[in-house]
């Protein structure tokens, strides 16, 4: 990655995680935008969402976010309009990250657990 397209990618992530924290409704699963990676003519924003909660609200929240990336697009165009002439087109993404960790972290408590009882 180009330091221009790192700098875009930090500016939509920080821009889309503040859109999707006034837009979307707050009753729901708790959505962050992780990281977003752009292409190299900057046509493509890939933006990968973290969802924290049940597997049906992860469906409904990831349903939620492409029924709405025309709006959120408009939305994002119309905060950063004079950083571009052409808003990349968004696709979103789930991102298992805070799943596989807390998986992980169970495993290994659960190891800790075994080894300090045969001790």
């Amino acid at each position: 990655m180009s330091i221009r397209t790192e700098r875009v990618a930090s500016l939509l992530q920080q821009e889309l995680g503040a859109i999707l924290q006034k837009e979307l409704p707050r009753s729901g699963p708790i959505i962050t935008v992780v990281e977003v990676k752009i292409t190299a003519d900057l046509s493509i924003a890939r933006a990968y969402v973290s969802i924290i909660g049940t597997p049906e609200e992860q469906q409904e929240a990831m349903a939620l976010l492409q029924d709405k990336t025309k709006s959120i697009r408009k939305i994002l165009s119309s905060k950063i309009r004079h950083h571009f002439r052409r808003i990349p087109e968004l696709e979103f993404h789930e991102d298992h990250l805070y799943e596989r960790a807390n998986r992980i972290e169970q495993l290994l408590s659960g190891v800790r657990k075994s080894s300090a009882e045969n001790v």
